[in-house]
């Protein structure tokens, strides 16, 4: 069972785990679960994704019920009209809120992309940052006598791939787990102390205006309860209140 978090006659949003894939790729051939089949099975009709959250990103992940919905909602997506609010646990001490607008080239598969232009122009990406909570471990890291992490509420302004992992990387403050971009020392250490391999991002909060009705809507998950040794070691609250967007 996957987690309904909102459910009406036009949509249905879930709480997507992490290391769960959205929907079925060839290139993932071996896996049998995925959030658009399992959404699916649970409401009892056909559900459309109207957009990406990638694979080890957990989170509110939305689908339309129909085809006109579904175009709407890509609409608004595709606008910018769309706010999205996730929370990142990243390497080091950020102390300031800020804006990091740093275009971004278009990462490619190189299988299933080997077709597509190789060689496009940087594509705007703009990120919203600001630190929540910091904490420092008594834990020698690499050459540093000790770990420092700050949780970061992040708001991207565009969707472009992989965009929040390659910012946080390119501020010198990468997200704890994520292996493409991250620190295989930081990974590691979280590996080894808490016994959970992850990217510690997650998709927390979404808000836009519904596609029949126009209302506002805000939808919104807690943290997985994988979070809590964290949380506890670190000294932080660990009721997902604590954490709200919105209360």
């Amino acid at each position: 069972m996957i987690p309904i978090l909102y459910e009406d006659e036009d949509l249905v949003a879930v709480h997507k785990p992490s290391g769960l894939l959205v929907h079925r790729s060839w290139l993932d051939r071996h896996e049998t679960q995925f959030a658009m089949q399992m959404t699916r099975d649970q409401v009892g009709c056909h559900v459309f994704p109207v957009h990406r959250l990638d694979r080890p990103t957990s989170g509110v992940l939305l689908f339309a019920k129909s085809a006109l919905m579904a175009r709407r909602l890509s609409e608004q997506f595709a606008a910018h009209q769309v706010e999205k609010v996730y929370l990142a646990l990243c390497r080091g001490h950020l102390n300031e809120a800020g804006t990091l607008d740093y275009p971004l080239k278009e990462e490619l598969d190189a299988i299933a992309d080997k077709h597509a232009k190789q060689d496009k122009p940087p594509q705007e990406a703009v990120t919203h940052f600001a630190p929540l909570r910091q904490v420092e471990l008594p834990i020698p890291v690499s050459r540093y006598p000790s770990a420092r992490y700050t949780l970061m509420e992040l708001r991207p302004q565009t969707g472009r791939k992989h965009q929040l992992r390659r910012h946080m990387a390119h501020l010198r403050h990468p997200i704890v787990g994520d292996t493409t971009h991250g620190c295989r020392h930081h990974n590691k250490l979280y590996r080894e102390a808490f016994g959970i391999q992850r990217l510690w991002l997650v998709a927390k909060a979404m808000g836009l205006r519904h596609p029949r009705s126009e209302d506002p809507l805000w939808i919104e998950c807690d943290l997985e309860p994988e979070w809590q040794p964290l949380l506890q070691r670190f000294g932080w609250p660990t009721d997902s209140g604590a954490y709200r967007v919105r209360t």
